[in-house]
């Protein structure tokens, strides 16, 4: 591991994600309202949680300086940045609802600080697309959400292997030949989209690489 490698594993990165977040909740709601820092303290401390591998902190950081890359496709900015805070708060790798009980959570604390019924449901609604990562035609914040989120199968390939073997971390109670069988089929069932990335910058910058990285994953797992 270089110095710049220790350097960005060690700083602490709570209090410029606390920043952003007050930012954030005031862009959607406006000044007046509950102090936002309660609510990241509680978001920090989910996404911090000890079965978490991948779905960390590091990973909310990464979707959010991603958003901040795509920002200018978005059409609610301030949407997708709230929705990248949820999207991953509830994370229990041995259950299947953790979007839903994800998008829930949105639609319990955004009310309380203050965001319009409207942008709470579409938080929520892009929250639960990233279950299949598919937005429809002229979703540019689901476009935006999806593509930041994904944009992890895109890096270089000793950061794809790390991020692949944070999933196998975190999914560490299921045995090889069970978890062998399930991951190759999520990458070949993400191999056979049309398209990883929809944002015309996502594509460009990501696609080609991403699908490298997926192909020879499944090549290494045998499938």
């Amino acid at each position: 591991m270089t110095s710049e490698s220790r350097t960005a594993h060690t700083t602490d990165p709570a209090p410029e994600l606390h920043r952003r977040w007050a930012v954030t909740v005031t862009t959607a709601r406006g000044a007046n309202g509950p102090d936002p820092a309660p609510y990241a303290d509680n978001l920090l401390a989910r996404w911090s949680e000890p079965q978490r591998r991948y779905h960390t902190v590091e990973h909310l950081t990464a979707v959010l300086e991603r958003i901040d890359e795509l920002g200018h496709h978005a059409d609610d900015l301030a949407a997708v940045q709230l929705a990248a805070w949820f999207h991953d708060a509830v994370y229990r790798p041995d259950r299947s609802e953790n979007e839903e009980r994800s998008a829930a959570l949105a639609e319990l604390a955004l009310p309380e600080l203050g965001v319009g019924a409207p942008r709470t449901a579409d938080v929520a609604r892009l929250v639960r697309l990233t279950v299949t990562h598919d937005p429809g035609p002229d979703d540019r914040d689901g476009e935006v959400l999806c593509d930041a989120d994904l944009a992890v199968l895109a890096g270089s390939p000793d950061r794809y292997a790390a991020y692949a073997a944070a999933v196998r971390e975190e999914y560490a109670f299921v045995p090889d030949p069970d978890f062998t069988a399930g991951r190759s089929a999520v990458l070949r069932q993400l191999l056979a989209l049309p398209r990883l990335f929809r944002t015309p910058q996502g594509y460009d910058r990501w696609e080609h690489t991403a699908r490298r990285n997926l192909a020879t994953e499944l090549d290494l797992l045998g499938g």
